[in-house]
């Protein structure tokens, strides 16, 4: 259920910035959504006309993300979500994935794009047993999410963290290690982390961002894969490691083998 007294939805206006290009945005754009505006239509055109893989790359993260939330709900015996970076509302977003498997899960979603507030009626949705909250809040800002979040999760069970593809926006490598050991510190032991971002494995994805990052919006720096696993350090990866997301733990299906893609990422356990 969800606490409409508490919900941010209800409680902050919304002004959305519509001359320049948000990461949300696009990244619906490149999904195939329509919760976007023509600055970040543009934008994403921009990137597609360096490099078409990145539709690869967006499918192929979000797959992964189901992939992850599934094993989590299903095999961990996960329970509660801490969701950083949502992005807009589409299809299997974490709590729809996490209550068809565990209908008492209780989901926290955050981000700081002002349009996911407007749509944040349809993340807010749950099962009669569980619960969802969004919070508008910036990943910067770890120990605020860590308050907020708390009216939902007890930080005393175990909770998986889940950072997708949010790490690449906190330009400064000390500055994104710092907050996600923040993050880390605050749940205890037998909770996961889940993270996937960028890398720079393909030219044409970090020349597509160059030109993406001078566009106006908030920059976004791919890293290494040795970098990407720097994230996990001081927790247990699961199998197989880090890897591009088409490989983490990929399923069978008619179309053959997913195409491997400049986005690495992991799931591990906090001992």
């Amino acid at each position: 259920m969800v606490d409409d007294d508490k919900s941010e939805a209800e409680r902050e206006p919304v002004t959305i910035n519509t001359s320049v290009p948000h990461s949300a945005r696009v990244w619906n754009y490149l999904l195939g959504g329509k919760d976007n505006y023509p600055v970040d239509r543009m934008a994403g055109d921009k990137v597609l006309e360096v490099f078409p893989g990145m539709v690869d790359i967006a499918r192929q993260s979000r797959y992964m993300l189901t992939r992850v939330v599934r094993h989590l709900a299903a095999e961990a015996g996960i329970r509660q979500f801490l969701d950083i970076g949502t992005g807009l509302p589409t299809v299997d977003n974490t709590h729809e994935v996490a209550q068809r498997l565990a209908p008492e899960s209780r989901i926290v979603y955050v981000d700081n794009d002002p349009l996911v507030l407007v749509h944040a009626a349809a993340l807010l949705t749950s099962s009669p047993e569980g619960e969802t909250d969004y919070l508008q809040a910036d990943v910067r800002d770890p120990e605020h999410i860590l308050d907020e979040a708390a009216k939902t999760l007890d930080f005393e069970q175990p909770t998986a963290l889940m950072l997708m593809g949010i790490m690449g926006l906190v330009a400064d490598y000390d500055e994104a290690r710092s907050i996600v050991d923040r993050l880390l510190a605050a749940l205890p032991s037998g909770s996961y982390l889940a993270l996937y971002d960028g890398t720079d494995t393909d030219p044409a994805y970090v020349r597509a961002l160059g030109g993406y990052n001078r566009g106006g919006a908030v920059p976004y720096t791919p890293r290494s894969p040795e970098l990407i696993k720097g994230f996990f350090e001081g927790v247990e990866l699961l199998e197989p490691g880090v890897v591009p997301v088409s490989s983490w733990r990929i399923e069978s299906n008619p179309w053959g083998e997913p195409p491997e893609v400049a986005c690495w990422g992991g799931l591990a356990r906090k001992p």
